[in-house]
């Protein structure tokens, strides 16, 4: 009985110490833990700890943006990049063909988008400027650099524009610049010309309407801008230069009283006499007059690069993409070329101005330069981006690039947004020219009756 009593203490004894043993081991092992989390979290290299990866931009980033013949293929793109690389970052679109006349309200009533790309029909620029709408970027663009370290502003084709002692309110996003555009193949087959001066081009013009039948020139009647920049501004450039230009669009009375603006409305009377403009004009919108040039019920239509992309589902496959400046010049002279720049901007009330810029900041890139001109047919206002390069890029885009960098055949000329105070004129005289085209090219007016109802408008703004 005293030995088993013995064996059993014994055996209590054992597992008593074992236990122990046991608690000291794991209590060693987890203090060993601990210390070498806390030495390569801290000083175990002598470095301090890493900050904590920054999760970008947050709250709400509204984006305006007019969907036309460029589609919305490049804006769906960066859009999704810039949300990958900001995902606390809530991005609302507001687009479509009527965007700017659906977002009207929101201007009106200061409740804008933060980022507006301004584009299509009632957008304008130097009335936004005008009233307040935009923020003046001037400070944030300066210290913007690209990829290569150039300095943004510096990287431009045509340059931002500076008004008002120096003030930035937009950024030149995309080149686009006014033309006639006619179908190569069918020029081919019928041994026609393309026209390099005015004389060439009536010419052409009544040759094609004897041999066809067909008014061979048309417009849009209900959007007469088509016809002001693609034809009045290259014809008002090259017969007077690019400050004649400005002088004409800003309202200046001696411009307008100048004989070369005769000289180009005449040349606009000749081709309505000549009965080579086709007669249903004035109803047609852009895509019916487009539709007609691609069905060749006529044979030049005055668009920007957006044509071919714009009406790339209903063109017939033999149909060829031919372009040339508009030929208003006179005969040895260059063609005159004005590009219509495409601006994006910060509006004056952004709720998130930070998103804005940063949104601005990311889309100047040679890739999304690339990807620009691969999906809409267009060219981002960059310079030194190779296109010729890119398979993607539409065969004509590549062939107009080599033109504009052609001095001896093209001269470009650049519009200026005047100053504030001249900017309500500038607008007033744009509505004035849209309405009293129409009456000239449907021989309801002449030359004259229309340089004399200009220069009477530009007084009474002047006064």
């Amino acid at each position: 009985m005293v030995h088993k009593k013995g064996m059993k203490q014994f055996w209590l004894l054992f597992a008593l110490v074992g236990l122990l043993m046991l608690l000291a081991a794991c209590s060693g092992d987890d203090t060993k833990d601990d210390v070498a989390t806390n030495v390569e979290g801290t000083e175990a290299d002598g470095t301090p700890e890493e900050p904590a990866k920054e999760d970008g931009l947050s709250g709400k980033l509204e984006i305006q943006y007019f969907v036309g013949g460029y589609g919305d293929e490049w804006w769906k793109q960066v859009i999704g990049d810039f949300k990958n690389e900001n995902p606390n970052l809530e991005i609302v679109e507001h687009a479509g063909p009527n965007i700017n006349t659906e977002m009207n309200t929101r201007w009106i009533s200061n409740n804008p988008p933060d980022v507006v790309y301004i584009d299509g029909a009632g957008a304008n620029e130097t009335q936004m400027i005008a009233e307040g709408q935009l923020m003046d970027i001037s400070d944030f663009v300066k210290d913007l650099k690209m990829e290569d370290g150039t300095p943004l502003l510096d990287s431009f084709i045509s340059p931002a524009e500076e008004i008002d002692g120096g003030k930035i309110y937009s950024l030149p996003l995309v080149f686009d610049t006014w033309g006639i555009w006619y179908d190569s193949n069918w020029f081919k087959e019928n041994n026609w010309a393309a026209p390099t001066d005015f004389d060439t081009w009536l010419s052409s013009m009544e040759q094609i309407k004897v041999e066809t039948n067909i008014a061979p020139f048309i417009t849009t009647g209900q959007h007469p801008q088509y016809f002001e920049r693609g034809v009045l501004n290259p014809a008002f450039a090259a017969a007077g230069g690019e400050q004649f230009l400005n002088d004409l669009r800003n309202g200046v009375v001696e411009a307008w009283q100048r004989p070369e603006a005769l000289e180009v409305m005449k040349k606009v009377q000749k081709m309505a006499d000549a009965k080579v403009v086709d007669p249903g004009f004035a109803a047609y919108n852009h895509t019916q007059s487009q539709m007609n040039f691609l069905l060749h019920k006529n044979a030049y239509i005055p668009v920007g690069f957006w044509l071919p992309n714009e009406m790339k589902n209903d063109t017939p496959s033999d149909l060829e993409f031919g372009f040339t400046p508009t030929p208003m010049n006179e005969p040895g002279e260059p063609l005159a070329l004005v590009p219509d720049i495409r601006t994006i901007a910060v509006s004056e009330k952004a709720k998130n101005p930070e998103a804005a810029k940063a949104f601005l900041e990311f889309i100047f890139t040679e890739k999304y330069a690339q990807d620009f001109a691969a999906s809409t047919g267009a060219i981002m206002n960059l310079k030194n981006v190779d296109l010729s390069a890119n398979t993607n890029v539409p065969e004509f885009l590549t062939g107009i690039n080599d033109m504009i960098n052609n001095p001896d055949a093209v001269q470009l000329y650049k519009h200026h947004t005047p100053d504030a105070e001249v900017q309500k004129i500038a607008v007033e005289i744009t509505n004035e020219i849209k309405l009293q085209l129409i009456e000239v090219l449907l021989g309801k007016k002449t030359a004259e009756q229309f340089i004399d109802i200009m220069t009477k408008k530009s007084q009474e703004l002047r006064k």
